[in-house]
């Protein structure tokens, strides 16, 4: 019983999480890139890597720690 509960919450999960990420739109990589120096630097690499990321290969994201 335990074993099929176990099974069964694990198939739960492993459905329930696709494989399916969302990009950023492009009213929110203006809205990003506006606090940058270089805006159309910032849009373009965003774009690119939106594009990378809708094909299905793999981007670094870059953290920023924030600040209080």
């Amino acid at each position: 019983m335990k074993m099929v509960l176990n099974f069964s919450m694990f198939l739960l999960a492993f459905f329930s999480f696709s494989n399916e990420s969302f990009s950023l739109t492009d009213y929110q990589i203006k809205r990003f890139c506006e606090k940058k120096k270089r805006v159309s630097l910032c849009i373009k690499n965003l774009k690119e890597k939106r594009s990378e990321l809708q094909k299905g290969n793999l981007i670094e994201i870059p953290v920023t720690p924030y600040k209080q």
